[in-house]
């Protein structure tokens, strides 16, 4: 048991190392992600504390945190340094792709809710 301690102990610190490294910008991203899934996290307890009766609004406000967070994740793969894939697309234009995405997403949200 003192091993399976020392040994995850050993991993949350290599990781918090490696994390340590990470820029500012996508950390800022991350907490926008965790923020996004933790809003659909509070929304599907809710529903099941209290009832799912207008399923449309319920419905609608999951799909838009997790579109959400799925597009933050894919500007946080276009903004990093360190992904060779995107090293030609500036940063503004992976920002604007977001936005533009973004409110693709809620217009599609907001017609989904009648």
């Amino acid at each position: 048991m003192a091993k399976a301690t020392n040994d995850a102990q050993l991993l949350i610190q290599s990781i918090h190392k490696a994390y340590a490294a990470t820029p500012t910008n996508l950390k800022i991203i991350d907490l926008y992600v965790v923020y996004a899934v933790m809003t659909a996290l509070i929304q599907v307890v809710y529903m099941a504390m209290v009832g799912s009766f207008p399923f449309n609004s319920f419905l609608s406000g999951i799909l838009s945190c997790v579109g959400t967070a799925v597009l933050a994740v894919c500007l946080r793969i276009q903004v990093n340094k360190d992904n060779k894939e995107f090293k030609d697309l500036p940063p503004e234009r992976a920002f604007a792709d977001f936005v533009l995405c973004n409110l693709v997403l809620h217009l599609v949200i907001m017609n989904f809710l009648g």
